[in-house]
C-alpha cells in the first residue's frame, strides 16, 4: 500500500463519514487539511450511557500504510473508562494490528483487519462507551471501580462528562 493509495482511501472515507455513512453523535474532520492522516473526532455522549451529554475529544492518526494497519486513537478530553488508558489511548480489540494476538486475550477475527474502515473504528468506540470491557482493561482503577463500586465509578464518570463541557 502507497502513500497516496492510503491517502486516497482516506479522503474518501472522510467525505462518506461526513456524508452519506455518518455516524450518530460524531463528527470528524482533519486537525490541518494538508494531513489526511489526522482527523479530530468529536463523540457525543451516547444516550443512555454514564457518558450521555458529555462532548468528547479524540485524534485519531493513520498509519502511511492505511488499510493494511489500523489507525491509534487517543482522547484528548478526559475520559474515565475501563478501556481508556489515563493518557487518552484507546485500548480495543479493532484498533490492534492484524493476526494472532500474541497474549491469546483475543481471535485474529477480533483484531483489525483491511476490510474495516473507519465508520468501524468509530462504531466499536460508541460500543465501548456503552459496554465497558472490565476482563481486558487498559486503565485498571477504572475497572476495577466499576465491579466493585458501581456508584463511585458513575460518580467519577459524571465528572468527567462535566469537565468535558467546561473544555469547550
Amino acid at each position: 500500500m502507497s502513500f497516496s493509495q492510503a491517502a486516497t482511501i482516506l479522503a474518501k472515507q472522510l467525505r462518506e463519514l461526513q456524508r452519506e455513512n455518518a455516524v450518530e453523535g460524531i463528527s470528524v474532520g482533519l486537525i490541518d487539511d494538508s494531513n489526511i492522516f489526522e482527523w479530530q473526532v468529536i463523540i457525543s455522549g451516547p444516550s443512555d450511557t454514564d457518558y450521555e451529554g458529555g462532548i468528547f475529544k479524540a485524534i485519531l492518526k493513520f498509519p502511511h500504510d492505511f488499510p493494511l494497519n489500523p489507525p491509534k486513537m487517543k482522547f484528548i478530553s478526559e475520559m474515565y473508562h475501563p478501556n481508556i488508558y489515563p493518557d487518552g489511548d484507546v485500548c480495543i480489540s479493532i484498533l490492534h494490528a492484524p493476526g494472532d494476538d500474541p497474549m491469546h486475550y483475543e481471535t485474529a477475527d477480533e483484531r483489525w483487519r483491511p476490510v474495516h474502515g473507519v465508520q468501524s473504528v468509530l462504531l466499536s468506540v460508541v460500543s465501548m462507551l456503552n459496554e465497558p470491557n472490565t476482563e481486558s482493561p487498559a486503565n485498571i482503577e477504572a475497572a476495577k471501580l466499576s465491579r466493585e463500586n458501581m456508584g463511585e465509578f458513575k460518580k467519577r464518570v459524571r465528572r468527567t462528562v462535566r469537565r468535558s463541557l467546561e473544555s469547550l
